[in-house]
């Protein structure tokens, strides 16, 4: 997934779940590992991280 298509994820999550985003993403990280879909699990954690680096742009 390319950088945009992640930060426009991330961005949609957050405007939809808020704080809980960040617990929404690494839930379905969680899922795609134990799956073995590991570059599925990649491209959530891109996400995460995205997530991670909004609200600590939005703290403050």
């Amino acid at each position: 997934m390319d950088i945009k298509k992640t930060e426009e994820y991330a961005r949609a999550l957050y405007n939809a779940h808020g704080d809980k985003a960040e617990a929404e993403v690494a839930q379905k990280m969680r899922k795609c590992d134990e799956a073995g879909k590991t570059d599925e699990a990649g491209d959530w954690k891109k996400i995460r991280e995205a997530i991670r680096a909004m609200r600590g742009a939005n703290q403050g």
